[in-house]
């Protein structure tokens, strides 16, 4: 019996937690993981995703020079502006899916995993079908773990909001998505701004809604937008993705106390187009940490479970 199912029977019979509630309580069982010097990851399940890795770096800045192919001079770059450009590279990119209760989120990812001491890597391809509404059972692989999770139960929820009408009550303008992420299981209030003490919690909401692989139109630009106004992101130059691409690596560093205070997962974004590539991070398991390299491959709506598109 593994530690989800663990959770999913203690105390069965309370009360569902609202969907606030729950992710504060993730939030702070996070916290606890996190203690120790060493960064420790959850696991990947599609539908259990519910941390996000710490992973400590060095030589990390907020702007950093690039090759500009046009000239032999290089260029400053921001991560705000790597962002905003993944923003708009993914808008001029995006086909709008309109996804059905009674369907499934398709998605093959690429994972290759390294000890962190050294050793041979490991590659895993992971296919996965999730009920677009909870409603039917999904049947998802984790490190080429394959299992079948059940249909949802009454009041429960997860985060990132995997059901499809969830996804769409969230808004694709930057700022009030920032303002929603925080003010989450409650009416979001537009006129309350930001305090410094809200940006942590809410970058851990915007990274987790950007591990979603299908998303409704316009809400992964306004992701990497409200992605780009949180302080404390970082560019990391010279990345390699896990196919060897080397690219732009952003990265959230935040305020000390907090579980990101080395670093957190490092999203890689390509050079000149600023298109998404996959991601970084270490994960430690039965004492042993690793380091991860993952990305998806392909993703889509489809009528069943073991339908590829």
């Amino acid at each position: 019996m593994n530690e989800m199912q663990l959770l999913r029977e203690w105390d069965a019979e309370a009360p569902p937690l609202t969907d606030h509630a729950r992710a504060r309580a993730r939030f702070r069982l996070y916290e606890t993981m996190s203690a120790p010097a060493a960064p420790v990851a959850v696991g990947r399940r599609p539908l259990l995703r519910i941390a996000v890795a710490g992973v400590a770096t060095a030589a990390v800045a907020t702007t950093v020079l690039i090759a500009n192919d046009s000239s032999p001079h290089t260029q400053t770059v921001s991560a705000t502006t790597v962002l905003r450009g993944a923003a708009a590279e993914d808008r001029s990119l995006e086909k709008p899916i309109a996804a059905r209760d009674d369907q499934f989120i398709y998605t093959k990812e690429i994972i290759k995993e390294t000890p962190a001491g050294g050793g041979s890597t490991r590659t895993y391809v992971d296919e996965s079908w999730s009920s677009v509404d909870g409603s039917k059972k999904s049947y998802v692989s984790e490190l080429g773990h394959k299992q079948w999770v059940p249909v949802y139960r009454p009041g429960q929820s997860d985060w990132p909001p995997r059901r499809w009408t969830d996804l769409k009550l969230l808004p694709t303008d930057p700022r009030k998505l920032v303002i929603a992420l925080r003010d989450m299981g409650g009416k979001p209030d537009y006129s309350k701004p930001m305090k410094a003490a809200d940006w942590p919690m809410t970058q851990y909401f915007v990274t987790g809604l950007l591990r979603n692989p299908v998303l409704p139109k316009g809400l992964r630009a306004a992701a990497y937008e409200a992605l780009a106004a949180v302080p404390g992101m970082r560019v990391l130059p010279h990345q390699k993705d896990a196919d060897g691409r080397v690219g732009i690596g952003i990265q959230y560093v935040g305020p000390a106390g907090t579980p990101w205070a080395h670093g957190g997962r490092i999203l890689f974004f390509d050079a000149k187009t600023y298109r998404y590539l996959g991601a970084h991070e270490r994960r430690t398991a039965a004492g042993k940490t690793y380091e991860q390299w993952s990305y998806v491959a392909a993703s889509a709506v489809v009528d069943r479970v073991m339908q590829r598109p």
